[in-house]
């Protein structure tokens, strides 16, 4: 079978644009060639970085990294770049209105639907008019998650048998590191000797200033022992944050890293205390999956799909409970017992998720769909 992929949501510059669908489709990309070497395809995209492939690649002329040109090249040019394929897959919540062949589409999560005030109204209104839409034409959706696969149902009413799940894996390279090279790296970027570690994209879903709020009633000597760390780039709407340190005064030992490139995350997530996520709603939380890897105790909400990404390990938290926030805080500070064993227990769950399995599970909807 020959196979379309429509990979223009892949990132070329460091930004924030590097986050969770970026590495979903690079990934993917990278492992569906070892899954089944003799698959034939087609790779569309724009200026994103793809990793080394077996396969064609067509780079569109077009800026498609601007949001508004990607839509016009989906909906205008990509209908007719299609000739010889034998199925597409849309990457990212949409096909083409125009399209006349076999497709299949993943889609992350339904945040824009779940909640609507928390993202900014172009790309709502864009998403919510034509996700449905590509659903109910697809001839399977690939979601992310069993949380993702239910919202689809309930949500834009796609039959359950026609969804098939693809859950995200985590890069071997994600591992416990020998203390040395830790305290190599601690000492190198000036970090604290103690500190719980977030990593994501700032933007109102992730829910932070209830974190800074939990944080900031902890007690000043447990904030002067463990710090807190914000990774990630600025995504949207978030510029109250600064402010919210500033009132609440934890300036001192909050610190806000900006985005991170991939190849230190590894070493991030072994100098922190733990895994701190107290996002409202997530397609799946790849991040988590990481810390855990690397042994990162989490401390996350108990909505949407996180609780699937960390299953038993960890404290699983109300996301607006500010003190039942503080309290697991306090717990992971002072209790060295208990991230120990929480530290052998996830990277033990992380071990289930490979992105090889990721590559399997969407090659067997592929075949699903051109059985039909």
């Amino acid at each position: 079978m020959h196979i379309g992929l429509n990979a223009h949501l892949l990132a070329s510059a460091q930004s924030f644009r590097r986050a969770g669908i970026h590495h979903y489709i690079y990934n993917l990309l990278a492992h569906l060639p070892l899954a089944d070497p003799t698959l034939r395809a087609t790779v569309f995209v724009g200026e994103g970085e793809l990793p080394s492939l077996p396969y064609a690649v067509r780079r569109s002329r077009l800026k498609t990294s601007r949001p508004l040109w990607r839509i016009v090249w989906e909906q205008c040019a990509q209908p007719f770049q299609l000739d010889g394929l034998d199925l597409l897959h849309a990457l990212a919540f949409v096909a083409p209105l125009l399209i006349r062949r076999p497709f299949v589409v993943t889609v992350y999560d339904l945040s824009f639907m779940r909640y609507p005030e928390r993202l900014p109204a172009a790309r709502r209104l864009y998403l919510r008019a034509l996700t449905g839409v590509s659903c109910r034409r697809a001839r399977r959706v690939i979601a992310i998650s069993r949380s993702t696969a239910d919202d689809l149902s309930q949500l834009l009413h796609v039959p359950p048998e026609r969804i098939d799940l693809a859950i995200p894996g985590v890069l071997p390279h994600f591992r416990k590191l020998p203390s040395a090279e830790v305290e190599a790296f601690r000492a190198a970027k000036g970090l604290p000797q103690r500190f719980f570690f977030y990593l994501g994209t700032l933007e109102p879903r992730k829910n932070l200033p209830v974190l800074l709020r939990a944080y900031a009633a902890l007690p000043e000597s447990d904030r002067r022992a463990v710090h807190l760390v914000l990774g990630g780039g600025i995504g949207w709407m978030t510029e109250t944050l600064p402010q919210l340190i500033e009132r609440l005064g934890i300036a001192q030992t909050v610190h806000q890293v900006g985005y991170l490139p991939d190849s230190e995350l590894v070493y991030w997530y072994n100098c922190a205390e733990a895994f701190v996520y107290p996002s409202i709603f997530e397609g799946w939380g790849l991040p988590v999956a990481e810390a855990m890897a690397c042994g990162a105790p989490p401390l996350i909400s108990n909505v949407s799909s996180l609780p699937e990404a960390a299953g038993d390990v960890g404290i699983q938290l109300p996301p607006q409970d500010e003190m039942a926030w503080c309290a697991a805080l306090s717990r992971a500070i002072h209790d060295s017992a208990w991230r120990a064993e929480q530290s052998e227990r996830a990277q033990a769950r992380a071990r289930h998720f490979t992105w090889l399995n990721t590559a399997q599970a969407t090659l067997e909807t592929y075949r699903k769909a051109l059985e039909n």
